[in-house]
């Protein structure tokens, strides 16, 4: 998954990662590195927060075209786990998970 971090960065600037993302089966609550995120609507740029700090982030899944951000051309950390998945994605593969559609 793109993750990007939205709190205490103008739009699209704040850091990201190509990570390993688990959620639960309602896709309303995320973990990741160790943190506990759940799905709001409301926010103005971004679609999950930190339930312990409350900072905002935005989640979806990458592009092949890397282009993951819409107003900014930040290249996002692979996290190591996640860089054999990713890098056959970016080959035409699909993403774990997903093979079915």
């Amino acid at each position: 998954m793109f993750v990007q971090l939205k709190t205490g960065h103008d739009i699209d600037t704040g850091p990201a990662w190509i990570s390993v993302v688990s959620f639960n089966r309602s896709w309303k609550t995320a973990r990741w590195h160790g943190k506990t995120l759940h799905r709001w609507t409301g926010m103005f740029d971004a679609n999950f927060y930190d339930v312990e700090t409350d900072e905002e982030y935005w989640i979806s899944g990458p592009h092949r075209d890397r282009q993951d951000t819409r107003y900014s051309s930040i290249r996002p950390t692979i996290d190591d786990d996640a860089r054999s998945a990713y890098e056959a994605f970016l080959a035409g593969a699909p993403l774990p998970g997903r093979e079915r559609g």
